[in-house]
């Protein structure tokens, strides 16, 4: 991770065919591999809510991959939209968790 970047938090509910297809452990790789802590979750409507914490390049990579109209990393699923992000300070998350 830079540490010359500012660390931000970033939270996106994501909409779509996206539940019990795979799509929380690929947000999870992806995000480990840009550096990224914090969680992506099901929620009861049938989205996924993804929190994201770390530098500001790597939380806008990550919200291209999610955003894509077609994905060029293999995502599973369909996404249909990814809310507009909920930005907030850091809360020092460790590691990037499915819950």
């Amino acid at each position: 991770m830079d540490d010359d970047q500012p660390t931000r938090r970033v939270t996106v509910f994501v909409r779509g065919d996206v539940q019990g297809v795979g799509f929380r452990w690929w947000v999870r790789a992806r995000a480990l591999e840009l550096g990224l802590t914090g969680h992506a979750r099901n929620t009861a409507d049938g989205r996924v809510e993804v929190v994201a914490e770390g530098p500001v390049p790597a939380l806008g990579a990550l919200l291209t991959l999610l955003s894509e109209p077609v994905s060029t990393a293999g995502r599973p699923g369909h996404v249909s939209t990814v809310s507009a992000p909920l930005r907030g300070d850091p809360r020092g998350e460790v590691g990037f968790r499915e819950r």
